[in-house]
């Protein structure tokens, strides 16, 4: 009798241990009565039949997964490698069980193609200047793809491109080259306003004898200042011109 109810007891235990499951928050549990799906259940405790029910556990948190890098030729010839991650999460689980052996691979596969062949219509100046665009050029295309199999993609982000090395040089010499070329037009710029304010002094100067002879005194005050033994004082000739005109007088 004893060991009649150790069997039994053994019996429930092995029975109750196969027909619950406790499911969290973002898991869901696809289940299959004799190889029919049924429903889609979760999260919290679920029960099912022992031999009869099989469940599948698919979990709905957001999955990054990466792209490895690809061999790509763009559209003016330049053959790069472009890695990438995705990010993508499932939102109907009995699609992503049922429509599609292994979502995951699928989901993968579907980005490397798109990835080439996206990128290898785009020029490389586009690709490195126009980032934000084809992000979401990817991620709307591999969307698309992946919808009917209950996956959405969330965002696509182009990770790191790899260029040859010439290609690099290349680069380096024509960004070498802008910068020479901004520095010559600030340089050349300013000079230009530099001689328009020396014309626009030199007018002032022309037509207001008296600023001149403050400019002067200004300059001799400036001489004064310097520690040299010798000084040489600059004399206008318009001060002299008084001078000029009484010998001039004698003379006739």
């Amino acid at each position: 009798m004893d060991v009649t109810m150790l069997i039994i007891i053994i019996f429930v235990i092995l029975f109750l241990a196969s027909a619950i499951r406790v499911l969290r928050e973002y898991e869901r549990a696809v289940i299959f009565r004799l190889g029919r799906l049924i429903a889609s259940k979760g999260p919290g405790l679920i029960l099912l039949i022992p031999i009869i029910d099989k469940m599948v556990r698919v979990s709905l948190r957001t999955i990054a997964l990466d792209v490895p890098p690809q061999d790509i030729i763009t559209r003016d010839n330049v053959s790069i490698k472009v890695s990438a991650v995705i990010y993508f999460r499932v939102i109907d689980a009995k699609k992503a069980i049922v429509e599609v052996e292994d979502y995951l691979f699928a989901t993968s596969q579907m980005s490397q193609t798109t990835l080439r062949s996206i990128l290898g219509q785009s020029e490389l100046d586009d690709l490195l200047s126009q980032r934000d665009k084809i992000n979401k050029e990817l991620q709307g295309i591999i969307d698309s793809h992946t919808e009917p199999w209950g996956i959405k993609v969330s965002n696509v982000e182009v990770k790191q491109i790899d260029l040859p090395q010439e290609m690099q040089r290349a680069m380096a010499k024509q960004a070498e080259a802008e910068r020479e070329r901004r520095s010559k037009v600030i340089a050349a710029e300013g000079e230009f306003q530099a001689s328009q304010r020396l014309a626009d002094a030199a007018k002032i100067l022309s037509d207001q004898p008296s600023a001149l002879t403050l400019r002067y005194l200004q300059t001799l005050r400036e001489i004064a200042t310097e520690n040299n033994s010798t000084t040489i004082f600059p004399v206008p000739i318009d001060l002299l011109a008084p001078f000029l005109g009484k010998k001039t007088d004698t003379k006739k």
